[in-house]
């Protein structure tokens, strides 16, 4: 698969995830109706608004508030497509598009519900750690296997001109 199909197609599998599991969140469980059910020692099922960015950092619960934080996500999905468009690393490919289908994951519910449904509620010792979902995760995901690729990546491959 080159490297654009596999972008792509890791975009529609986090957007897809990622809108299964809302939609199960909120209108299969009602969530909003429930008390938080336990996943684990350490994760439970919570429904949470996130009216701003990355751990609720910019809230903005106006419309012309909202709207700027869609403009900002739509601004660096296209960065990101053109990003992906021209790279030739599968790895990188797939990361971008980890990123991508997360950034439209939240930004359909920025639009559908005007704020972003966090479900994912990690807590150790009596702390609540954070609550996301599953384009957080393949935000973060994405992320990560940026980092590694960058790192790494340079690192395995024959530089120009040298001879293997």
């Amino acid at each position: 698969m080159n490297p654009r199909a596999l972008g792509a197609a890791a975009a529609l599998a986090a957007l897809a995830l990622d809108q299964a599991s809302k939609v199960l969140v909120v209108h299969g469980l009602a969530m909003e109706e429930r008390e938080p059910i336990v996943l684990a020692p350490f994760l439970n099922l919570a429904l949470r608004w996130n009216h701003g960015i990355s751990f609720s950092l910019f809230e903005q619960d106006t419309p012309l508030g909202r709207m700027i934080l869609l403009g900002f996500t739509l601004a660096a999905t296209i960065l990101l497509c053109v990003w992906l468009w021209r790279t030739h690393d599968r790895l990188a490919a797939f990361a971008l598009g980890a990123i991508i289908g997360g950034a439209i994951g939240n930004g359909l519910d920025r639009l559908v519900y005007g704020a972003v449904v966090d479900f994912l509620d990690l807590h150790a010792f009596g702390r609540n750690l954070f609550v996301f979902n599953v384009a957080d995760a393949a935000i973060n995901l994405g992320v990560g296997l940026l980092l590694i690729d960058a790192l790494f990546s340079a690192r395995l491959r024959p530089a120009a001109g040298k001879q293997v």
